[in-house]
């Protein structure tokens, strides 16, 4: 089964799952295991933070498999997401709740990316319209998972994608039909927020001039 960490419930909300490594933090082969190896990516947590100032929830969803591997424990797994709440803190944003899949590849579970249990489950806990609800990660199995769920698939070209050869993300974006692509978690920030605008502008409803939240 799925794990999550200090869920909330919400109706009605705005919401956006984002994936972890390489999407708010630094990517690494051998699993962030500890505080101190947590880099976040440059402007992430500020986009976070702009997201929140802007009304959107915002939820993790991360495979873990080094929990089921014997590489760390969920007191270290704690550990890093009390860290990356302290640091989005700072930044003036915050993370609703953290949903992870404990488990090794081999273990054959059903919440693992890109499965679609874990965001199924983040469905249910907050009570959301999947497909009304923006998936954001930096690989194919996150595009793959937004696609198995039903929700809107979006991916970021930094970090994991940033070795890949030329047009190898376009490769990835046609394998999941409606895909977007971003620079980083700050264009998407930036899309969204914009789109939201337009979108409400067309409605006729007052659009409030955009604003960036101030870090503490």
């Amino acid at each position: 089964m799925p794990r999550t960490e200090s869920p909330t419930h919400h109706q009605h909300m705005k919401l956006v799952i984002l994936g972890r490594d390489g999407t708010i933090n630094r990517y690494r082969d051998d699993h962030v295991k500890s505080p101190d190896e947590l880099e976040p990516l440059p402007g992430a947590l500020e986009a976070v933070a702009r997201l929140n100032h802007h009304g959107w929830h915002t939820v993790l969803a991360t495979n873990q498999p080094g929990i089921g591997r014997g590489l760390m424990d969920m007191g270290a797994l704690n550990a890093v997401h009390l860290r990356l709440n302290e640091l989005l803190q700072q930044a003036g944003g915050r993370i609703d709740a953290a949903f992870f899949c404990p488990h090794a590849p081999e273990d054959g579970c059903g919440c693992r990316k890109p499965l679609p249990g874990l965001i199924e489950e983040i469905g249910k806990r907050f009570d959301v319209e999947i497909h009304e609800v923006h998936l954001v990660g930096a690989s194919l199995r996150d595009l793959q998972t937004a696609a198995a769920a039903g929700c809107q698939p979006h991916l970021l070209r930094g970090d994991r994608l940033a070795s890949l050869p030329p047009g190898r993300a376009d490769e990835l974006l046609a394998e999941v039909p409606g895909a977007r692509v971003h620079e980083d978690l700050a264009a998407f920030a930036d899309w969204l927020i914009e789109t939201e605008r337009r979108q409400r502008a067309g409605r006729g409803e007052a659009v409030e001039p955009d604003s960036r939240p101030l870090p503490l």
